[in-house]
């Protein structure tokens, strides 16, 4: 039997490097708010993918605000989130089944293709857990700041830019296997789903990812979306 296919958006954070008036999750990209565009992404490109959004308490409300007055016409699981990303995804899934595939995708990369996350699901047919990534083009420098704020070299080797890669999602994994992996004690280590997975024993395959791809953090990189739309 075929598995059911689940997305989770993480959209949890404050985005306080926005520096904006409302979150960047909610923030208008071309007439609609990012996160709208995020989930579009993933239901025009599966139309039986199940959506569970992940939001701060405190923004619920004004999510299913925006859900109407930029119409959003997809059933969704709305879960609370938790201090840390760690502790939200752990809250949606939840809401996810046994024996089913589960993506977890970041609310604020609204421009993943629907090739991607097409090919993505089909591979999870032999993988159990699978990660986009896409090569490090800028040279690596060991550097660490010190107590005075400056940065400086960590006496350590630089690292080799051609064995190194940048993580995106969405990431991908059987529910059961990443549901189990949630239950480990929160670790700082965890910056992702893959490192939980990791650490829980769970084999990773990678795929090439994509560069238009970007995980919205910075006013430069809302300015660079804008453009690509």
């Amino acid at each position: 039997m075929e598995r059911k296919k689940y997305v989770i958006f993480t959209a949890a954070g404050s985005g306080t490097r926005m520096k904006a008036a409302e979150p960047k999750q909610f923030l208008l990209l071309g007439g609609l708010p990012v996160l709208h565009r995020s989930i579009f992404a993933f239901v025009d490109a599966c139309p039986d993918v199940k959506v569970v959004t992940v939001l701060p308490k405190n923004q619920i409300e004004h999510w299913k605000d925006l859900c109407i007055k930029y119409p959003l016409d997809v059933p969704q699981i709305i879960v609370e989130g938790g201090i840390t990303r760690f502790h939200s995804v752990r809250n949606a899934l939840s809401k996810v089944p046994d024996g089913a595939i589960v993506a977890v995708h970041d609310g604020v990369r609204p421009m993943v293709s629907g090739e991607l996350i097409r090919t993505m699901f089909s591979k999870m047919k032999t993988c159990r857990g699978l990660v986009p990534v896409v090569p490090v083009t800028d040279t690596l420098k060991s550097l660490v700041r010190n107590e005075s704020g400056e940065i400086v070299p960590t006496g350590d080797p630089d690292p080799d830019r051609s064995r190194v890669y940048g993580a995106q999602t969405p990431q991908m994994f059987l529910s059961e296997e990443l549901k189990a992996a949630y239950g480990l004690p929160y670790d700082t280590s965890y910056t992702d789903d893959a490192s939980v997975a990791s650490r829980y024993g769970i084999p990773l395959s990678y795929i090439e990812g994509e560069r238009n791809n970007i995980k919205l953090t910075t006013r430069e990189d809302y300015l660079f979306l804008e453009n690509l739309l």
